[in-house]
């Protein structure tokens, strides 16, 4: 019977490699979400390396008995993880690269907006008005009388706009 119980140190490893990655990615600094996108690629890969279970014979059918094979997909997953980290990670220097480039740093830098509805909401003002919130609540009560249903085969057919043509 083979043991599939996790290694300690692996699951310790994967908890900081996360953890080092999330907190690498809330950063501005491209170059750190950079290798916050690294850390966080080899702690999934090793997350799937653990998961699959203890290594075993080589999965080659008709050579090893089949109970003591190890299993390919999580060795897969794994190739297609490394791809996928590799591709993040050439946009994301490119990125940090060109920003380098027209700025001399590598700073997120805040939207214009965004400071806008920051700078609002500091002072609690809205950033726009809502027209269905503003009507007093018996203007809705008529507007609700006054709109045609049309389940209620009874009432009046409303005539249809014409095209204005110019």
């Amino acid at each position: 019977m083979i043991d599939m119980s996790p290694n300690i140190v692996l699951v310790v490893t994967i908890g900081v490699l996360f953890a080092a990655g999330v907190y690498l990615l809330l950063e501005r600094s491209l170059s750190r979400v950079l290798i916050g996108v690294i850390l966080i690629g080899n702690g999934a890969n090793l997350l799937f390396l653990v998961a699959g279970g203890a290594a075993g014979r080589p999965p080659i059918v008709g050579t090893e008995p089949e109970g003591q094979m190890s299993d390919p997909l999580p060795q897969a997953m794994v190739l297609t993880a490394i791809v996928i980290t590799l591709g993040m990670t050439a946009f994301l220097l490119a990125l940090a690269y060109r920003s380098w480039q027209l700025h001399r740093h590598d700073e997120v830098q805040d939207d214009v907006e965004d400071r806008r509805i920051a700078r609002l909401a500091a002072v609690d003002e809205r950033a726009f008005t809502d027209a269905d919130t503003e009507i007093a609540s018996d203007t809705l009560d008529v507007e609700a009388a006054e709109a045609r249903d049309e389940t209620d085969q009874g009432a009046p057919a409303r005539e249809t706009p014409r095209e204005v043509r110019p």
